[in-house]
């Protein structure tokens, strides 16, 4: 009888706590946002207290760029017991736009749509992300969760990545515009798609140092096919993409008065 009355005034508590549990371990692998050093809540603590030393989460991506230019990043995780893993990403200004399929997007930022799965040693979530109009200083943010797995946080481990600071050029007055925008035009790159080889065309207005970056998706630079001076006039430059993988790179042509990017595709 005794059983009967604790199970009668108690039992409706343990489901409800039990039914909540249940609610936020599923809600947890959904993501969520807010949790950077940027947010109002700092980090992944439903899987843990604190940041685990033995955690890595980096960002990847370009350091600068142009007012209103897209480019791509990525944050990589490494580390704990890594079976999955999870991300929250936010930015101080600009816009943040989904690549990887497992990542969504809430509130203006990312974070995963599901625990993805190790590739090895490590987690990559690929995403772009678009400069604002104006320039100055954008501070990108993110954290990761690696995760066993077990069917519970039991285990999980999180940590920050270290803020990565982007500058973001632009300038002031019509008559710098135009010294920028006619330093040199960007014909693109030709063939497009291409394999493995591509000529990068531009023509330069006056002589001076020229110097061609090419970035893989994730925003790590892959060649430099040139490095020098150059006469004005039109010209071009080889890009052999041999012993890389096929998917989307991109150019970027740096003169002595600004730079522009292209973006090319390489087929196998």
């Amino acid at each position: 009888m005794v059983k009967l009355l604790f199970f009668k005034r108690y039992g409706g508590i343990v489901g409800f706590v039990l039914i909540s549990f249940a609610f936020f371990v599923y809600a947890s692998q959904n993501g969520k946002v807010g949790a950077t050093r940027l947010g109002a809540t700092q980090g992944c603590t439903c899987h843990g207290s604190s940041p685990a030393g033995d955690v890595s989460v980096t960002i990847s991506g370009p350091d600068t760029l142009t007012a209103g230019e897209t480019a791509a990043y990525s944050v990589r995780i490494s580390g704990g017991p890594l079976a999955a893993a999870g991300t929250n990403i936010a930015i101080s200004s600009g816009e943040l736009m989904t690549v990887d399929s497992e990542l969504r997007k809430e509130n203006g930022e990312l974070t995963h749509s599901g625990p993805k799965p190790a590739a090895g040693s490590s987690v990559r979530f690929d995403f772009n992300f678009t400069a604002p109009a104006v320039g100055g200083s954008v501070t990108m943010a993110a954290n990761g969760n690696s995760v066993n797995l077990n069917g519970s946080s039991s285990g999980d481990a999180w940590n920050f990545a270290e803020n990565k600071t982007i500058v973001v050029r632009t300038t002031t007055g019509l008559d710098e515009q135009r010294t920028v925008a006619e330093s040199f035009i960007l014909y693109g790159n030709y063939p497009n798609p291409f394999n493995p080889a591509t000529m990068i065309r531009y023509r330069l207005t006056k002589s001076g140092p020229v110097r061609v970056e090419v970035f893989n998706a994730a925003g790590k630079k892959v060649a430099v096919p040139f490095d020098g001076r150059q006469d004005a006039g039109d010209r071009q430059v080889m890009f052999n993409a041999l012993g890389l993988s096929a998917g989307t790179y991109y150019y970027r042509v740096v003169t002595g008065e600004g730079f522009k990017t292209g973006k090319m595709v390489l087929i196998k």
